[in-house]
């Protein structure tokens, strides 16, 4: 089958499409899925550019995230049939081969069915954001009709699914981008407040948003300085969950003084310490969704199709920032 190949850290170069073997099934409760398309994150670049979780398996495959068709079910299968449409997270973080290929196996308690709604692509561009924004505002935070939210970067893949289920949720949400063409995008996905954080201090905005009070929970999907400004704009016993890992040289002064909940966002743990689960629940949380796409009340955006043997242009195109939505591979 043909297959994007990571030979070893680098840039986009380090990507090359060459032919491997197809997998085959090796465990009774195994998928065997022809895929159709497969998700571009951020996560895939970092690896790309630092190195995967397991550098002594090189070449490796990666993408996490996967749609297509089961083509072969191991005998103790019962969720799934052949022809059944799936997508799923799975693999690509350096141990088990990812979805930039023709054919991904993937355990059946780890998939969900396709929403009849959207396109292999659309459903291959959901997966990551999707559990992670899930898990972010309603584990992580345990979100509550009624409250308001700050939401980072919301035009972005986490960001966008973000706003959507927050407001599933009953909340009101605001929001920061960088361009008018961005808040254009967020507010049709019915964010209330929308913040150019190139213009406007966005904890200043956020207080004033909320009558000096602070929003009652923030999503930081960009790290950093903007982590730790969050905690200005944050109510007193607030939630604030992130994605990225806090500075070394934070200071937690406004955060201790709030007493502010932190918690730590990554939806890939699961995945990489074996989690079973856990993994078991991300499946929930994508068939759950599945129901949400086909009654049209949360939608996917994505940017860029591009052929399979394209990869490390896609990984160009996120490393040169500014995206809205997501970037997918097709194999057909």
């Amino acid at each position: 089958m043909k297959a994007v190949l990571m030979t070893g850290p680098g840039g986009p170069e380090a990507l090359s499409v060459d032919q491997v073997a197809e997998p085959r099934l090796g465990t009774d409760r195994g998928l065997l899925v022809r895929l159709k398309a497969a998700g571009v994150n951020p996560v895939d670049t970092k690896l790309r550019s630092r190195g995967t979780f397991y550098p002594d398996r090189l070449p490796c495959i990666l993408g996490c995230d996967g749609a297509g068709v089961v083509e072969a079910v191991g005998d103790s299968v019962s969720r799934f049939r052949v022809g059944d449409e799936v997508y799923f997270c799975n693999g690509g973080i350096g141990g088990e081969p990812g979805n930039y290929a023709e054919y991904a196996l993937v355990d059946e308690r780890f998939a969900a069915a396709k929403p009849e709604t959207l396109s292999f692509a659309e459903a291959a561009a959901a997966p990551l954001v999707l559990i992670t924004a899930w898990e972010s505002l309603y584990d992580r935070a345990r979100l509550q009709a009624g409250q308001t939210v700050l939401v980072h970067a919301g035009a972005g893949g986490v960001g966008h699914v973000a706003i959507q289920l927050a407001k599933q949720a009953g909340c009101r949400v605001c929001t920061t981008v960088s361009s008018e063409e961005k808040a254009a995008f967020v507010r049709r996905l019915g964010a209330d407040e929308v913040v150019d954080y190139k213009t406007t201090d966005f904890a200043d905005d956020a207080l004033a948003w909320t009558g000096g009070i602070g929003v009652d929970v923030a999503l930081d999907t960009v790290g950093g300085a903007t982590f730790v400004k969050s905690f200005e704009a944050v109510r007193h016993y607030g939630d604030l969950v992130t994605l990225l890992q806090p500075p070394a040289d934070s200071d937690w002064k406004v955060a201790r003084i709030r007493n502010l909940s932190i918690s730590l966002e990554l939806m890939l743990t699961p995945m990489y310490d074996g989690l079973t689960d856990a993994r078991t629940h991300q499946a929930e949380i994508l068939e759950q969704a599945s129901r949400l796409f086909d009654q049209e009340t949360l939608k996917i955006q994505v940017s860029h199709t591009l052929p399979l043997a394209e990869a490390a242009q896609a990984h160009r195109l996120i490393e040169q920032g500014g995206m809205v939505g997501k970037i997918v591979l097709v194999t057909e």
